[in-house]
């Protein structure tokens, strides 16, 4: 069963909004310098830098040239952190049907109640985004792996929205602009049948093994 591994900046992400729902930081609050807040999360700088990305295209922060990182939104660093929640229940709730799949003959009551609950989470994820995930693998051949999302232009390119990458046995959710698409990948993502034919020319310039 793959592991869900969560980037380390995107954790991060999710402590300064936290503590900024919290009141620990005030809107319009100037926070220190990105090394500052690396050494308070105990994490690089790089990864500081990214967190506060991560913050600031979701309009949360606002980085101001010489003087630190502003904070403009406590109501959008409580939506980020909802999201993110409702994103990791989602799926563990999947994780554990798996498991459940293997032991069917063991316990069916408790798989049925998974399955419920599953149901009932992915109504109120579909209520924000109706659409359903698909779930592709680019050719090991395509000129496109080893780059970030960012870099990319996915979504300009697109249309489609990447919420997952399985590499190996680990599952990262909400890659973000900074992750990198590898050989062997599997991507997870939401569009339209149009950003599905996107995906396939984007990558391999034909139609490949989208689900």
């Amino acid at each position: 069963m793959p592991k869900i591994k969560e980037p380390r900046y995107h954790k991060i992400a999710q402590d300064i909004a936290e503590a900024i729902v919290t009141k620990k930081f005030e809107v319009g609050q100037k926070l220190h310098a990105r090394s500052t807040l690396a050494a308070t999360f105990g994490v690089s700088a790089e990864t500081a830098r990214k967190a506060i990305s991560v913050l600031a295209d979701l309009d949360i922060v606002r980085p101001v040239h010489g003087s630190g990182v502003e904070v403009l939104s406590r109501e959008k660093a409580r939506d980020f952190l909802a999201q993110a929640k409702e994103s990791r229940n989602l799926q563990e709730t999947h994780s554990q049907i798996k498991a459940l799949i293997a032991k069917q003959k063991e316990n069916l009551t408790n798989l049925d109640e998974s399955f419920s609950l599953l149901l009932d989470q992915t109504q109120r994820v579909r209520q924000q985004n109706p659409m359903s995930p698909f779930e592709y693998v680019p050719n090991n051949q395509s000129e496109k792996l080893n780059q970030s999302i960012g870099s990319l232009n996915i979504w300009q390119n697109t249309g489609a929205t990447i919420i997952a990458i399985l590499h190996n046995d680990n599952l990262i959710l909400s890659p973000g602009p900074y992750a990198n698409i590898l050989p062997g990948d599997t991507i997870y993502f939401v569009g339209s049948d149009k950003s599905v034919e996107a995906m396939q020319q984007f990558f391999d310039g034909k139609q490949n093994n989208i689900k």
